[in-house]
């Protein structure tokens, strides 16, 4: 149009209609005059002259004496710089010549060096998934979920398994940390859930399982790790020590299981759960609807999966300790109780990742709680996981020993104990305040009224009362009832002759 430069813009769009169009035409929905339009087909090459790059500067070198005397020798020295180190060093060395105003500046032109003279770069190779092949294992992080078991934080990982080609899933709550028995655990009930196993198993080298070990129980684990595999007819396979992308496989699907659980817990409202079955549920449940969106890819892989062994591979591991005095015994920086009647005894310990099952010889005698030191616990504080059940019988004897008893905290079966020992220690001497709880203790033990024990101890607190021992014994100690008088009549000796003779003359039908 006359007073208007035609852009390349038009140019393209001209040349572009003019493939079907007239030149009138082409020229009129353009925006150029036909003048124009025949002009620009004359042209040898049209529009590409403001393609051509500038052999000149429109403005004075920003990095002139710079570049070549303080950067690139800096890039030669230390190829692992980032541009924006170099450019607060040379805001450091230069502050009258390098401002902000350079910054975008500097990084370009570095950018363009390493891509001209920086060295290689590795090479990510996309890889064909071939189905039944690899099934892969990895540990993440879910604390950032922030799930609650009655309020209280749960810290825990999970334990997460894939199928390469299908995107079968697996995972597991896991209480603590990477170790062989979360492994093996997980990794059998994934195979047990997918129904058959792959060729090859690939993991990121277990590095958690093997931090802090001495060299003995790396080796132990590493032969237990191999054991297991071969027990499902896999190949064990590890990527790089520290190249988590030769594990994308499952790397990135551990952000994906997490984003599912993280929308699924917005959806439900809330993240607290009764019970750490609950959350095990959900977490179950999670999974699998991912699984069946992938029914069609998993049954493809199936068919092709090796079938699973008859006999469980061990899955735990397993520990000898003795039964002190203290009617328990210490491992791993955590200590038990079991019943005093055990005390001098060997017990024969099978870990597990959230409980440790005794066993007496052959003998199976019960299951306890796995308790774990806290991350951030200093010097040589240990965890008690303990049971008044357990030592309520000498405690009656020696009542005393509750006031200075070092796993004391732990002792209380709910809050509402730990409360009245509180309360009561605060008005009362500690001798006294012992030998009520101890008889609160050994009430809830007798008469199996540890909750409904609980609540009256809450009601009593709150009223700002004391708890009183006797009220509370009569309370839950039902009545002794009186066995009903019973009398018997004898009949006399002589009915049965006569029953005798009558049955003998045949007065009786037999």
């Amino acid at each position: 149009m006359p007073g208007r430069h035609i852009n390349n813009q038009q140019v393209r769009l001209f040349m572009t209609l003019r493939m079907t169009q007239t030149q009138q035409t082409a020229a009129a929905r353009s925006g150029i005059s036909v003048a124009s339009a025949r002009r620009i087909e004359r042209a040898p090459a049209p529009g590409t002259a403001a393609h051509e790059p500038r052999s000149y500067r429109t403005r004075v070198d920003p990095l002139a004496g710079i570049w070549d005397e303080e950067i690139v020798p800096l890039l030669q020295a230390s190829p692992g710089l980032r541009p924006v180190t170099i450019y607060h060093e040379l805001c450091r060395r230069l502050p009258d010549r390098v401002d902000h105003a350079i910054r975008r500046t500097i990084e370009r032109r570095i950018r363009e060096w390493r891509a001209l003279h920086g060295a290689e770069r590795p090479v990510i190779f996309p890889q064909l998934q071939v189905p039944g092949r690899m099934g892969l294992s990895d540990f993440t992080d879910a604390n950032g979920l922030g799930v609650t078991i009655c309020g209280v934080l749960l810290p825990h990982r999970l334990y997460h398994f894939a199928m390469a080609y299908s995107g079968f899933e697996h995972t597991e709550v896991v209480l603590g940390g990477e170790s062989y028995v979360a492994l093996a655990s997980g990794l059998a009930n994934a195979l047990v859930s997918l129904g058959g196993s792959p060729l090859e198993h690939r993991s990121d080298s277990l590095s958690a399982a093997f931090r802090n070990l001495a060299v003995p129980d790396a080796e132990d684990i590493t032969r237990r790790y191999a054991a297991l595999v071969e027990h499902y007819g896999m190949v064990a396979t590890r990527n790089n020590r520290g190249v988590a992308h030769e594990n994308g496989a499952i790397e990135s699907r551990n952000g994906h299981v997490k984003d599912r659980l993280e929308q699924a817990l917005e959806l439900r409202g809330h993240t607290d759960f009764q019970t750490l079955d609950d959350y095990r549920a959900f977490v179950a449940r999670v999974v699998g609807d991912h699984n069946r969106r992938q029914h069609k890819m998993i049954e493809i892989e199936r068919p092709l999966l090796r079938p699973l062994p008859s006999t469980q591979p061990v899955m735990w591991e397993e520990a000898t300790v003795r039964v002190t005095s203290s009617s328990g015994f210490s491992l791993r920086q955590t200590f038990y109780t079991v019943p005093s009647k055990l005390i001098g005894h060997r017990l024969r310990l099978r870990i597990h990742d959230d409980h440790i099952e005794a066993y007496l010889g052959g003998s199976y005698l019960f299951s306890l709680k796995r308790g774990r030191r806290p991350a951030k616990a200093s010097g040589r504080s240990s965890t008690h996981v303990v049971s008044y059940h357990h030592v309520i019988g000498s405690l009656r004897a020696k009542p005393g020993a509750l006031a200075n008893l070092s796993y004391r905290d732990a002792l209380w079966p709910q809050p509402a104990y730990r409360r009245a020992w509180d309360a009561l220690s605060a008005v009362q001497s500690v001798r006294e305040a012992a030998r009520t709880m101890v008889g609160l203790l050994a009430l809830a033990h007798d008469q199996g009224v540890e909750g409904e024990l609980a609540r009256a101890l809450t009601q009593t607190l709150d009223e700002g009362k004391l708890p009183d021992l006797a009220l509370l014994r009569i309370r839950f100690t039902p009545a002794a009832a009186s066995a009903p008088v019973v009398i018997v009549q004898l009949p006399p000796l002589a009915l049965y002759d006569s029953l005798l003779s009558i049955a003998q003359t045949g007065g009786i039908a037999a």
